[in-house]
């Protein structure tokens, strides 16, 4: 190689000359041993950095970072993800970057890269409305009536009264020049009727309201007036595009011939397809190409109808199998890249479009808040009225107009869609991106206050003479539900005074889950929990919840709704072994009630148990020893103090005078302390306080392979 490379400079050479003799050099060729080799570097370095690839590299990358930095804040006040992302959108924009750092925005975003940003957001946005039709389900339609359909099609009509009202005042002054007013009108009311079906889900899943009436009934709402919404949207978006109405007709037509199409030729043929793949764990590439083929054929031909491509797709997921494997596999396919990847740049491009300091004059802001003001009225009031008089509480109707003001992101794919045809100026553009943001930033607090302002004592009932002791099961993987369930039972005092009661809290540790995917891993994580439940003929009320904020969940529900016992496994921290790490930590310090951590030792039932017990004072302990007494399946029971004289105890000896079906013997802790047997073959399960257990693992007692399963409790 190198003796080819040396004498491949001699012909370098004599081509050099050779175009030069013809006037042809056009070129420097510059040997490797070049002094401005270095400059030539920077250059193409420089020059590297505006290709196009490289721009939407970088585009991406400060894409995906904001985005997920003011996701994560908005997530920490309690708010959707989506309202960050839409955030950092406009950040990056114009209003922000554009305005502060000129240069630095020009760098990143130059204006001949938007195009191609905007056609890559397209397809995240046609990823996003498959995935949104693949929600709904056309059966809601015949099987919803009386209330559900009156809410939902009350809470389209009236702001859309309302927003072509608004229109005619505005349409004067801010209207593009060349839009017909009934353009203007129309879209000013389908802009204002939207729902955003994909957020709402999120939030209801969020605050555990999917199996609540309120919550069923808000999310049939939103399928049904998402489907209506659509269907005018394409109407609307045929009127502009020919002009009028009796223009339209064509389009409406060829909408109609391919909706019947699609329901009645495609949707059969993949009922068929899901029907076969619905018991497999994933689909085929054969399968998933076919599924993507007709996606972006459907797409394809709204757009070439001339409605638009996001039609196509959402009604490309409407169709699909609606059976809850195929859809969570199809879902788990699509959906990171779309909401992680793509659905960002369509947040970034629209704040890009966003110049919020066009409004830059008093009018323009009161027309803003005329905007949002009527938005609210519209949405909040019609579907709180309807709901009112269809027979909901006050409390429950103004709960569902909140739920069914939420505008998101839909909003967004309207407005960007409105922008695009011409239809709203870049001023009243960027007054309803605030609109969508304020409208979708109150539902959480609007929620908030009305459940405080018509909060209501729950009161439990307790049977006659009986106090009733509360247990909270939080376990993650659903062997661990239902192990600490059947400890649960075991251990919780039941007498003619005391009656238990079991909650089983399974949280999934991501916020962002999908509400199709939420369904089956509730199903999944309780299943083996609820089979437990019906062995043991225990009734066990379950509590369900996607959150990024595990230990603060556990926390504000243990100690908002007053429980007596926590019972959680174990969980180490990445840098220890110390079985008391990881969420454990922050439970012990901020746990107001009674806690029990469970070390699962391959644990069936506790035949012999072994009990160090605490110093005097502590009654969880005490009520515990004496149930396991009492209890007709434990064999023996070994007392035993490393904190305490065991022998000196009266207190303890006096659990045990009442009749009990268990052998006890009360042993001094250095008598255990047999070389030749562990006390895993001795004993099923060792119950310890919190204090005897750090000092155990401080003294190094017994290596942790050595003990069978463990129960450290924290009395309060």
């Amino acid at each position: 190689m190198y003796i080819v490379i040396d004498h491949g400079k001699v012909l370098q050479h004599d081509k050099l000359i050779n175009l030069i003799t013809e006037g042809n050099a056009t070129t420097d060729l510059h040997s490797g041993g070049d002094t401005s080799a270095f400059s030539g570097l920077i250059d193409e370095l420089l020059l590297s950095m505006k290709h196009p690839l490289g721009v939407l590299i970088i585009q991406i990358v400060s894409i995906i970072a904001f985005s997920r930095i003011f996701g994560y804040f908005f997530n920490k006040i309690g708010q959707p993800t989506v309202i960050g992302e839409i955030v950092a959108g406009i950040i990056l924009g114009p209003s922000f970057l554009g305005l502060f750092f000129p240069s630095v925005s020009a760098f990143i975003f130059p204006p001949d890269s938007l195009a191609t940003l905007q056609y890559l957001s397209q397809i995240g946005l046609i990823l996003f409305m498959f995935i949104v039709g693949m929600e709904l389900d056309l059966k809601v339609l015949k099987k919803s009536a009386g209330i559900s359909v009156a809410v939902s099609h009350a809470s389209i009509i009236f702001p859309y009264l309302l927003g072509v009202i608004l229109s005619y005042f505005l349409y004067t002054k801010y209207a593009p020049a060349n839009i017909p007013f009934l353009a203007f009108a129309l879209f000013m009311g389908i802009a204002m009727s939207i729902t955003a079906f994909p957020v709402l889900a999120r939030i209801i899943q969020e605050r555990g309201l999917t199996k609540t009436p309120l919550g069923s009934l808000a999310l049939t709402c939103g399928a049904i007036g998402d489907i209506t919404a659509w269907c005018i949207l394409a109407a609307v978006i045929a009127i502009v595009k020919t002009g009028t109405f009796l223009n339209s007709l064509f389009t409406i037509g060829l909408a109609i011939i391919y909706l019947n199409v699609m329901i009645f030729v495609i949707q059969p043929f993949l009922k068929k397809i899901g029907t076969v793949y619905i018991s497999k764990e994933t689909l085929s590439k054969t399968v998933l190409s076919f599924i993507f083929f007709i996606l972006f054929l459907s797409a394809y031909f709204t757009e070439l109808i001339g409605l638009h491509a996001l039609f196509g797709a959402f009604l490309a997921g409407v169709i699909m199998p609606h059976a809850t494997e195929f859809k969570k596999n199809m879902v788990e396919k699509i959906e990171d890249v779309s909401l992680v990847l793509l659905l960002p740049l369509f947040f970034a491009f629209t704040g890009l479009r966003t110049q919020i300091g066009l409004l830059n004059e008093g009018h323009l802001w009161v027309v803003c808040f005329a905007v949002i003001a009527v938005a609210v009225v519209g949405k909040f009031g019609g579907t709180s009225l309807a709901a009112r008089f269809g027979g909901m509480t006050w409390k429950d109707s103004f709960s569902l107009g909140v739920l069914m003001n939420t505008r998101g992101l839909m909003e967004l794919i309207i407005l960007n869609i409105g922008y695009d045809l011409g239809i709203l100026s870049p001023e009243i553009f960027a007054i309803m991106v605030l609109m969508a943001l304020i409208t979708t930033f109150m539902t959480g607090p609007a929620l908030s206050g009305i459940n405080r302002l018509f909060d209501r004592k729950q009161f439990t009932f307790q049977g006659k003479g009986k106090q009733l002791f509360r247990v909270l099961i939080s376990f993650g993987p659903p062997q661990m539900g239902s192990t600490l369930l059947k400890l649960a039972n075991i251990i919780t005092p039941s007498n003619e005074t005391i009656t238990p009661s079991f909650t089983a809290m399974h949280l999934t540790p991501s916020s962002e889950i999908h509400p199709t995917n939420a369904l089956v891993y509730e199903q999944e994580g309780f299943e083996l929990l609820k089979r437990t439940a019906r062995d043991l003929n225990l009734n066990v009320h379950t509590k369900y919840k996607a959150t990024d904020e595990v230990q603060n969940e556990i926390l504000k529900t243990v100690n908002k709704e007053n429980f007596d016992l926590l019972l959680l496994g174990s969980a180490r921290s990445v840098f220890t072994e110390n079985v008391l790490g990881g969420i454990v930590r922050k439970l012990l310090s901020d746990c107001k009630c009674n806690l029990g951590i469970f070390i699962d030792r391959d644990f069936t039932f506790p035949k012999r148990v072994l009990a160090i017990v605490p110093p005097p004072g502590n009654p969880l302990f005490e009520k515990i020893l004496k149930h396991l007494y009492q209890n007709g399946d434990v064999v023996s029971m070994t007392i035993t103090g490393l904190l305490t004289n065991i022998e000196g105890r009266n207190d303890i000896q006096l659990l045990f005078n009442e009749p009990g079906k268990a052998a006890v013997e009360l042993t001094p802790f250095n008598v255990l302390m047999n070389p030749g047997r562990t006390p895993k073959e001795s004993f099923d399960l060792m119950i310890v306080s919190i204090e005897g257990w750090k000092m155990l693992v401080s003294r190094n007692t017994w290596p942790i392979e050595s003990l069978p399963s463990i129960l450290i409790l924290r009395g309060n």
